[in-house]
């Protein structure tokens, strides 16, 4: 970005007009900077989940790190955007636990080509005692809004699944799972030629997400029939992505990924 664009931004800024350019897209907040760039700001929170008496799943402090950035991380790289800094806020303190969740965010960054230096910030609560695990992650990045991917998909695009719907508790997620999409996985989807959109999948599962994906195109959403995967389904911590694309694109796309590709439907 020029200095003369830095200036007009920090004018903005200072004048409160920035904030009258933000919107809300699906679970991203998108704030426009320039003609040509955004802010791209998701986030995600999990509680209860960890290795302390009151938390109802327990869970390993390194995977609850892993698992509670991944979320926020695959929905910004799945829009298109680059990464600029993370932030986590915990519940807990610093000392025990608290380490371990921090050095499982870092390492989740790492998962998607981050540098180990790449700025991560965030807060403990080292005053007042907790029996809960508690955290919340943000990840901040930039995009080109000519590469911003929501609303892109096209009629006639082949709707597939990336990975697996698994949850806890009626699954156990791991970080090593086979059958779960990791970052690598989206970073080579995204430079297919043919492949419009990426969305990961939550707790409202695959069905949801594709009526949502199509319906932001002004499309509806056909599902394939006698499918084998569960529509319906809880993707838990995203442990899969549904993503449109011409149907010609299929094949490369299995070639390039480890996880299982199933198609589920198409935009009609």
């Amino acid at each position: 970005m020029e200095k003369s664009q830095l200036d007009t931004l920090y004018r903005q800024l200072k004048s409160g007009l920035i904030g009258e350019r933000a919107d809300t897209v699906r679970d991203l907040t998108r704030i426009a900077l320039t003609k040509e760039y955004s802010l791209i700001i998701a986030v995600d929170s999990d509680g209860g989940i960890g290795s302390l008496e009151g938390d109802t799943i327990k869970c390993d402090p390194y995977q609850l790190g892993r698992f509670a950035m991944r979320v926020p991380l695959l929905e910004l790289l799945s829009c298109g955007a680059s990464p600029l800094a993370a932030f986590d806020m915990l519940t807990i303190p610093m000392e025990g636990p608290g380490e371990e969740i921090v050095r499982g965010v870092r390492d989740e960054l790492k998962q998607a080509g981050l540098k180990s230096d790449f700025p991560l910030s965030g807060s403990t609560e080292d005053n007042v005692p907790t029996v809960m695990t508690g955290i919340g992650t943000t990840i901040v990045g930039l995009v080109h809004n000519a590469d911003f991917r929501p609303g892109k998909s096209h009629r006639g695009d082949i709707t597939i699944c990336v990975g697996i719907p698994k949850s806890a508790p009626d699954d156990i997620v791991l970080l090593e799972d086979k059958e779960m999409v990791n970052q690598q996985d989206i970073l080579n989807i995204l430079k297919v030629e043919g492949v419009h959109e990426i969305l990961p999948i939550g707790s409202k599962g695959v069905e949801n997400e594709a009526q949502q994906m199509a319906k932001f195109s002004s499309m509806g959403f056909l599902p394939e029939e006698n499918i084998e995967i569960f529509l319906n389904k809880s993707g838990g911590p995203s442990t899969c992505v549904i993503v449109s694309c011409m149907p010609e694109v299929i094949k490369q796309i299995k070639n390039i990924v480890a996880v299982p590709v199933k198609i589920i439907g198409k935009f009609v």
